[in-house]
């Protein structure tokens, strides 16, 4: 073996050696939406798009889902590591598993108002909660609006209504055919999918939880317990990359979009971009979001919040707000401060 090859050799097995570091030292983690590729979901994908998550070492796998109670379910078995789900849905998880293993914990709040809301047509006669009473509401059964609807019922003293449950694609179709009166949904999902079906938004009542008394909080990013102790600085990094990408998103929503085409190609890009921009502007951007900080929680406001959720949900055991929330991981205050400030 001459000098030249044995040097030529040593120099190839370094940079294969390098190499596998390099990846070894590459975080992989799964991370579980709560619904299907929208708007919306451009908050985790322009982040990803945009290599923030590769720049901190992190290998991030971002799948669509089903629904905030299935993200809660896949973190607590293992099969996710993070995800994003209702804190109402958390918190419904922890009171009736007490004994669970792996009960998953909030790490940052996203929306901050709960995005559910009453909406009827105004042809109805329905103006305010109290014409709620005696009416026929429809909604899936696992919808978060129709959960805490006894929470928006109480506050506003709303007599008995009815319910009628239908699959999610069914919802606004019968509330316009007038095979219910109003219906319960996340506002910026259902208005948009309710002038898909041929009404003006000017002829919907939309009667959001937040504007009516109900300060839940809604989406947060979760996280199991297993990798906030095997691996907290990957915690972090993540989000600290998913903060930089949210400034991003709050941005530009239009541009943002792009990230969920990509991932969805059959997406209206017109729709998805209004259908994020009412999710800036209604529980993203929001006034308390922008008194309490982005990505934080109140004490006190949590505390109601998992008293109320014990009630409505009539849970196995009641919600213990500091079982729920972990605020360690967060961001600097200066990463934190990426809300346009009201107008």
């Amino acid at each position: 073996m001459n000098k030249r090859f044995f040097i030529k050799a040593t120099a190839a097995v370094a940079a294969v050696a390098s190499f596998g570091l390099a990846q070894a030292q590459t975080t992989p983690i799964k991370f579980q939406l709560d619904w299907r590729f929208e708007g919306p979901s451009a908050l985790f994908l322009v982040p990803a798009a945009k290599g923030y998550f590769k720049d901190a070492k992190l290998d991030v796998t971002v799948d669509s889902g089903n629904g905030s109670g299935g993200a809660v379910t896949r973190v607590a078995s293992g099969t996710y590591d993070l995800g994003f789900a209702d804190l109402a849905a958390l918190m419904e998880f922890h009171a009736n598993n007490p004994d669970a293993p792996n009960k998953p914990v909030a790490i940052m709040m996203v929306y901050n108002n709960t995005p559910a809301s009453v909406m009827a047509l105004k042809k109805s006669g329905i103006k305010t909660p109290a014409d709620l009473a005696g009416k026929k509401l429809g909604a899936p059964v696992f919808d978060a609006g129709r959960r805490a609807f006894p929470i928006f019922q109480k506050v506003n003293s709303i007599g008995n209504v009815a319910w009628t449950a239908m699959d999610p694609p069914l919802r606004e179709t019968m509330l316009v055919r007038g095979d219910v009166d109003a219906i319960t949904g996340f506002t910026f999902t259902s208005l948009l999918n309710i002038e898909a079906r041929g009404v003006k938004a000017e002829d919907v009542v939309v009667m959001q939880y937040p504007d009516f008394g109900v300060k839940l909080y809604g989406n947060a990013v979760i996280a199991s317990p297993k990798i906030l102790k095997e691996n907290p600085a990957a915690v972090k990094a993540f989000l600290a990359a998913f903060t930089k990408g949210a400034k991003d998103v709050i941005a530009d929503p239009a541009k943002a979009i792009e990230s969920v085409k990509a991932r969805d190609g059959i997406i209206n890009t017109a729709l998805e971009t209004r259908r994020l921009q009412l999710a800036i502007d209604t529980v993203i951007n929001s006034p308390s979001a922008r008194a309490e900080g982005f990505g934080q929680v109140n004490g006190p406001r949590l505390t109601l919040m998992a008293s109320q959720v014990s009630d409505a949900f009539n849970t196995k055991t009641r919600v213990k707000a500091e079982d729920i929330w972990n605020g360690s991981f967060l961001p600097s205050a200066k990463e934190l401060d990426i809300l346009p400030k009201g107008k």
